[in-house]
């Protein structure tokens, strides 16, 4: 090294003296002030924050375990409540169906084979059955078998008595059943026909069809879900179908994450569980995973991390070079983000090295979130949009039905079918501009009443507080004020000069009570015909709706009463801010 120095001397007091060698400092001095390659940048980089990276990365990497776990439970709980909700949606579709079916006159009647075809048809395509039961347990008919075949007693009795006895609907839990030896379960309702024995209406369905619901929810990431009645029996899990009715691997009551066996041929393993419960049936939702599996990134990431730094370390200058002819390597990663973001598929943001990639990453990842968050909201809408639709069809096949038995000819059912379509039209209206806070009684009335007020606007009164309609109400209750309006302008208050309708609505003990009267008009004859008017006013305003309805022939006009529980007609947002 004195060496060098000495040479270095010479070589100075020869430029300074001799100048015999000036080329060689020039030399040295342009390698030093010569651009350097990224890599040379690179390495030093590396060379002076690897300490304090590594220091800051390993921090980062722990606040970030924190906030993965954060993130993982509040998917988890998010799933756990999406599936119950799902289960809840099935469940009041099969309580709908018995309310439904348990207005049928013949079985009041006692008529049983008629109600059998009845309720066989209708359930035709939901993957259910019904059974009739009496007060002593005993089946009177089963829609899996032909009528008439020899029956025996209900094979889950404690539920069906819990029924009978506290005079609610009641949903079991999981059981065999004793003729497809299948695992099922029932909706029980109690029905209590006047002058008669008290019978139970049971929908019995298989417990495999709940795991359809279950399929249908987006479970990755090692994550699986199990129903669980009040029994801790499995009623369907997304893992192994062979589970259905053995009691549930985890116990529900103890703290999350614990020690458990999938089954006899594994060893035991740590899971988490995030539980949920049906609010209608009080059966459990729980979504779980191995621990492992949940925290399989984070190691991983922390093996990456540990081996990057070793390789910073002891590599620093290849790992330079490699940088810097890697350094598009980011550009492109985003770039086959941006192509799957358009193809809709998921993104996930990645810390990228260079900041300003980082961003872009970021906002890509937001963009993708916000994308499936809209499509959901589509679905979601397109579903509403085709369950509306097949309502009105219903309706309108209804009314066509209807119609036609009460028309003569041709041009008079055209005219009072065109009329009943515009009628429901105009609900429709109300409707869709309603929206989720429902509809106006006042502006409904007004919709219906409209196409046949007389000139004179003192004809017509209609008095009553503000009130909102759900949107099944609103179109119960705007066809059949389309009905009573049809016939005030055919025999009532609208045919004479002098005749007046007077409308007034009140809330009493929870009932909305709704007066329709009419004055100086022809009081109708009595017949026992039974138009589409009668048919909506009595079985989708009684039955539907579970509306109480009085009708008086006084000598100067007709007069309806109605009784209508506040709780089925308002809407679901106004339900739960009721007083207790």
């Amino acid at each position: 090294m004195n060496k060098q120095v000495m040479a270095g001397g010479d070589v100075e007091t020869g430029n300074k003296s001799h100048g015999s060698v000036p080329g060689i400092g020039q030399h040295l001095l342009a390698k030093l002030t010569a651009p350097k390659p990224i890599g040379f940048f690179l390495f030093l980089l590396i060379v002076v924050t690897t300490v304090p990276a590594l220091a800051v990365s390993i921090v980062l990497l722990q606040r970030n375990d924190v906030a993965q776990r954060e993130v993982v439970h509040t998917l988890a709980e998010a799933m756990a409540g999406s599936i119950a909700e799902a289960i809840d949606r099935e469940l009041s579709g099969m309580m709908t169906t018995l309310r439904v079916l348990s207005t049928t006159p013949s079985l009041s009647a006692g008529a049983y084979e008629d109600f059998y075809n009845r309720a066989k048809s209708a359930l035709v395509g939901s993957r259910s059955h019904l059974i009739v039961a009496d007060e002593n347990l005993d089946q009177i008919l089963n829609t899996r078998v032909p009528f008439r075949t020899a029956l025996g007693p209900i094979a889950a009795p404690d539920a069906a008595q819990h029924a009978l006895d506290n005079r609610e609907m009641t949903i079991s839990g999981v059981f065999m059943g004793e003729t497809t030896r299948e695992w099922v379960f029932e909706v029980i309702l109690p029905f209590f026909p006047e002058d008669q024995p008290p019978r139970l209406l049971i929908l019995r369905r298989n417990a495999a069809s709940i795991a359809d619901t279950l399929s249908q929810q987006m479970l990755r990431g090692g994550w699986n879900a199990s129903l669980v009645d009040r029994e801790g029996r499995v009623i369907a899990s997304s893992f192994m179908s062979s589970n259905v009715g053995n009691p549930f691997f985890l116990d529900l009551s103890a703290p999350s994450p614990q020690t458990a066996q999938l089954s006899e041929n594994t060893a035991p393993e740590t899971f988490l569980a995030i539980l949920d419960e049906s609010h209608l049936s009080g059966w459990n939702v729980a979504v779980w995973a191995p621990t492992t599996v949940i925290e399989q990134p984070m190691v991983r990431t922390l093996w990456q991390l540990l081996a990057g730094s070793l390789i910073v370390i002891a590599l620093g200058a290849v790992l330079a070079w490699f940088l810097g002819r890697r350094i598009a390597k980011p550009v492109r990663h985003l770039a086959i983000d941006a192509r799957r973001l358009g193809a809709g598929e998921p993104i996930e943001s990645i810390s990228y090295p260079i900041a300003e990639v980082a961003t872009v990453s970021a906002a890509l990842a937001e963009a993708s979130a916000d994308r499936r968050a809209a499509e959901n909201e589509i679905r979601l809408l397109m579903r509403e949009v085709a369950h509306r639709a097949k309502n009105q069809l219903t309706v309108v096949a209804s009314m066509a039905k209807q119609t036609a038995r009460g028309a003569h000819s041709l041009p008079t059912f055209l005219d009072s079918f065109q009329k009943r379509l515009h009628g429901l039209a105009r609900s429709t209206d109300l409707l869709i501009e309603g929206g989720s806070s429902g509809v106006d009684l006042y502006q409904l009335l007004v919709a219906q009443i409209e196409p046949f007020r007389p000139e004179d606007q003192k004809r017509l009164e209609l008095s009553g507080p503000p009130f909102r309609l759900a949107n099944q109400a609103a179109q119960t209750i705007g066809l059949a004020a389309h009905e009573l309006a049809t016939n005030a302008a055919k025999y009532g208050a609208f045919v004479t000069n002098t005749g007046r309708l007077v409308i007034s609505w009140n809330i009493e003990q929870d009932l909305l009570v709704l007066v329709w009267r009419e004055y100086g008009a022809q009081v109708p004859r009595k017949t026992s015909k039974r138009g589409f008017g009668t048919e909506i006013i009595e079985r989708m305003l009684g039955g539907t709706l579970s509306a109480d309805m009085t009708r008086t022939f006084h000598e100067d006009g007709l007069e309806y009463v109605f009784r209508i529980p506040v709780e089925r007609i308002i809407p679901e947002r106004a339900s739960t801010a009721l007083p207790l």
